[in-house]
C-alpha cells in the first residue's frame, strides 16, 4: 500500500502560506472594521452638524465658552453685531457653483474693540477690486447670523499653495497672517472664523453670503464593503486551492 508522504519542504510551504493568508485576512478584516467604525462616526458628525444648523443662532459669548471648554464649535450658528472695516478685507481663493473666485473675509469690530474676521461670501474673480462692488461695502454697526469656523492649527497640505500675501490672495485660512498683513493687533483678535449665512443680504448682491459648505464625503460603507469583498475573495481562492490540492491527492 502506498504512503502519501509530504516532504518537509513541502510542509514548510504550507505553514508558510497558512501564516501569510491568516495575516492578510486579519488585515482586511480590521481595514473593514475600521471603515464601519468610521462610518458609524461620520453619520454621528452628520446628524450633528444638521442639528446645530437648524438652531438658533446664539451670541458670541457662547460660543466661546464652549471653545475654552474644548467642545467642537465648527459650524455652530452665532449671531454678531459690529462695523466692517473693508480696507482690509483679505481674499480666500474659491469656487462657487462653477465659477472662480474670492472669499470676501472682512475684520469686524466688536462692541467690546475685539475683531473677528467674517466670511462675508463669495464674488466672482472680476469682482476683486472693491471699487467694483462699493454697493456692498456696508458701514455703521451690522447685525448678522453665520456659522463658526475653526482656524487651522496649519497649512492643511503640501500641495496647497502658498498664501500670496502682497496680491492678497490666500490659499489656505492663515488666521494670524491675515491679521498681521492688515496691521490688526493679535491680542484682540477672535481666534474663529464666521460665515455669514444665506440670511444675509449685501446691496448690489456682492458678496454673495451663505457659502459654506456642509457636504462631507461619507464613502466609508463603500470603502468597507471593498475590505470585507476582498477578504472574501481570498477565503474563495484559498479554498479552491484546498480544494483542487485535495483532489489531486485523491487521484
Amino acid at each position: 500500500m502506498a504512503v502519501d508522504i509530504i516532504p518537509p519542504h513541502s510542509r514548510l510551504k504550507t505553514v508558510v502560506t497558512a501564516l501569510l493568508v491568516l495575516v492578510s485576512l486579519g488585515i482586511l478584516l480590521s481595514l473593514g472594521t475600521w471603515q464601519v467604525e468610521r462610518l458609524h462616526w461620520k453619520e454621528g458628525l452628520l446628524a450633528d452638524i444638521a442639528e446645530r444648523r437648524a438652531a438658533a443662532p446664539v451670541p458670541l459669548a457662547e460660543v466661546e465658552a464652549m471653545q475654552a471648554s474644548g467642545a467642537d464649535i465648527e459650524y455652530r450658528r452665532v449671531s454678531l453685531t459690529g462695523t466692517f472695516d473693508h480696507a482690509k478685507e483679505r481674499h480666500f481663493f474659491a469656487t462657487f457653483q462653477g465659477q472662480p473666485g474670492f472669499y470676501v473675509y472682512t475684520p469686524m469690530t466688536l462692541a467690546d474693540g475685539r475683531v473677528l474676521f467674517v466670511n462675508r461670501g463669495f464674488v466672482p474673480y472680476d469682482l476683486k477690486p472693491v471699487d467694483k462692488r462699493a454697493e456692498g461695502e456696508v458701514t455703521g454697526p451690522q447685525t448678522i447670523a453665520g456659522y463658526v469656523r475653526a482656524m487651522l492649527d496649519g497649512k492643511p497640505s503640501s500641495i496647497v499653495p502658498d498664501n500670496d500675501v502682497p496680491k492678497n490672495i490666500f490659499y489656505w485660512k492663515d488666521i494670524w497672517t491675515m491679521a498681521s498683513s492688515t496691521g490688526i493687533d493679535r491680542a484682540k483678535l477672535v481666534p474663529l472664523f464666521v460665515d455669514a449665512d444665506a440670511s444675509v443680504k449685501n446691496p448690489g448682491g456682492w458678496p454673495l453670503g451663505g457659502v459654506t459648505q456642509f457636504d462631507l464625503p461619507n464613502s466609508h460603507l463603500q470603502y468597507a464593503v471593498t475590505w470585507y469583498g476582498l477578504a472574501a475573495a481570498l477565503l474563495v481562492v484559498v479554498a479552491g486551492a484546498w480544494w483542487r490540492r485535495s483532489r489531486d491527492r485523491r487521484a
